[in-house]
């Protein structure tokens, strides 16, 4: 593949705005997670998942306990998930991944930040072919062969694998995230993973101009601001 894996989505500032918009972002996730796939985690890898990643994130023990009983109780909003994509500043590749109760406060929402930034929202799958949607783990290693080795022999569909400063990144399928999470494990059971996510990871890149960045910082902005949004991915690189 010959790229370096990098998180391209929008990193929120440490503030109390901030903390709130990622505990209501996790206390959504695990919620739809509950009701559609059962309250208890150990029968519920993708619950699991989410509340490892929410207590990584120090999201508080009450708000994960207040979404599943939610999802146990029978009422509350059905949150569907929606997706949208575009051209953001500088001619950026943008996905954005939302959850919401009301599809046309979020496509309004979402399509104001394109508009107000000067920025273009396309249709459904606009973008979304120039992007691999992989199980993307990063952790410290020296060894990217052995682990290759490692994977091919637990029979996973195993994309890539890289070496770079001492971190191994491994990508593969969306679809064999929990395969690729064990397979890893057995390889070393002290394991700890940097980045254990599924992502949206950009097939080529495009570099922001210094002219094009306050219209890119006030559109990524924007979209954080957005309820709804849980996720934005892009392939922008952003001026050293």
């Amino acid at each position: 593949m010959g790229r370096s894996f990098e998180v391209r989505k929008v990193a929120m500032a440490k503030t109390a705005a901030a903390k709130t918009k990622v505990y209501s972002k996790y206390g959504k996730e695990i919620y739809v997670s509950a009701k559609n796939g059962g309250p208890d985690p150990s029968a519920n890898l993708s619950l699991k998942h989410l509340i490892d990643k929410a207590k990584k994130d120090q999201v508080p023990s009450h708000v994960i306990e207040k979404a599943i009983d939610k999802a146990t109780g029978g009422a509350g909003e059905d949150f569907v998930p929606a997706r949208y994509e575009g051209f953001g500043p500088g001619n950026c590749m943008v996905i954005v991944d939302c959850l919401t109760d009301n599809n046309n406060r979020t496509i309004t929402d979402v399509r104001n930040c394109f508009t107000k930034t000067n920025s273009k929202i396309g249709a459904p799958g606009a973008v979304a072919h120039m992007f691999d949607h992989y199980a993307v783990f990063v952790f410290a290693g020296d060894d990217d062969e052995a682990v290759l080795e490692h994977l091919m022999e637990a029979d996973v569909d195993v994309a890539d694998v890289e070496l770079e400063d001492g971190k191994v990144t491994v990508f593969a399928p969306h679809t064999e995230f929990f395969k690729t999470k064990n397979a890893l494990a057995d390889f070393n059971a002290d394991i700890e993973f940097d980045v254990e996510e599924i992502s949206f990871v950009p097939q080529t890149n495009v570099d922001i101009a210094e002219d094009d960045m306050p219209m890119f910082d006030k559109f990524m902005d924007m979209l954080n601001d957005c309820d709804d949004v849980q996720n934005v991915y892009h392939n922008a690189v952003l001026p050293q």
